[in-house]
């Protein structure tokens, strides 16, 4: 009789962590031009694969499937495809062509979709209002966009908390944000694109400090990548500097952090390159396509 019980509480109790559960999925980890890139003719592009997308996450909850995307990319056809669920919300970081232009599928001209939830910061939002082809995707009633506020924590399921956080970048047409993304257990901090760490008025490693897993600004490795035009006009953290920075940081926390929005040059893109197998030497790791992480 007692192995029965337990048997059944074991059942339910298991049944019932799964159901907890939230898993994250890496659904691209370029930057936007993705890759191959257009004009590029160097060997990073000559051959094209299905892992090769522009950054964004997939964020389910298992109970349900339940499923919400972060950026919406030009390659957001083929990944929704690969989460085999339509999102429930969209969350867009920033107004660069790589992470809201995948907006497009959804409107007259393919989906027509009905009332699809974009989360945006208030900027954002007044773009996407006030812009063609954009604001016709309002007007039809496409999408719905759901204003956020920056530092304000957001539930979006049960289990399943947003909080976007402003970051310095080259805001021509909206405010920038990276998330933190709060499941039942765990946490993920998501900053696709900063300016620099330095410029940034909050300390990187206190959010690092906060979360399991940090999805961090990777886009070059280093000032010599770029050679066809100056690096000052797209800033960002060179990794080299980002592993210098770090460089201090315990093993534990090093472990956390994964470089995502990669260049198409960047040679940590090619497992068994110098450069990569030093970075993950230190302890640092790369964003793969299709790599998931239980939250």
């Amino acid at each position: 009789m007692k192995s029965i019980f337990l048997f059944l509480f074991l059942f339910i109790f298991c049944g019932f962590a799964r159901s907890q559960e939230t898993i994250l999925t890496i659904l691209g980890n370029l930057q936007d031009g993705g890759s191959p890139h257009l004009g590029c003719v160097k060997s990073c592009c000559l051959e094209q694969s299905e892992t090769k997308k522009v950054v964004a996450l997939g964020w389910q909850h298992l109970s349900d499937g339940k499923t919400y995307l972060f950026e919406a990319t030009p390659d957001l056809v083929s990944q929704i495809a690969y989460l085999e669920t339509f999102p429930e919300g969209i969350f867009l970081t920033h107004a660069h062509i790589g992470h809201y232009t995948g907006l497009m599928y959804l409107g007259r001209e393919v989906l027509g979709a009905k009332n699809v939830a974009v989360y945006a910061l208030p900027q954002m939002k007044h773009f996407l209002e006030q812009n063609g082809p954009w604001s016709q995707l309002v007007a039809l009633k496409n999408i719905e966009i759901k204003q956020l506020i920056a530092g304000q924590a957001h539930p979006i399921h049960s289990d399943m908390t947003v909080l976007p956080i402003r970051v310095p970048h080259r805001d021509e047409y909206s405010e920038t944000v990276g998330y933190l993304l709060a499941g039942s257990s765990k946490k993920a901090l998501f900053i696709p694109d900063i300016d620099k760490w330095e410029k940034w008025s909050d300390r990187i490693e206190d959010w690092i400090a906060q979360v399991d897993y940090a999805f961090l600004d990777g886009t070059f490795y280093d000032a010599a990548e770029v050679d066809n035009r100056p690096i000052a006009e797209i800033p960002h953290p060179f990794i080299v500097e980002s592993m210098n920075r770090f460089g201090a940081l315990p093993k534990a926390e090093k472990n956390k952090i994964y470089f995502i929005h990669l260049n198409h040059t960047n040679p940590i893109l090619i497992p068994g390159h110098p450069d990569r197998l030093a970075l993950e030497k230190l302890g640092f790791r790369v964003a793969e396509f299709g790599a998931q992480f239980k939250l």
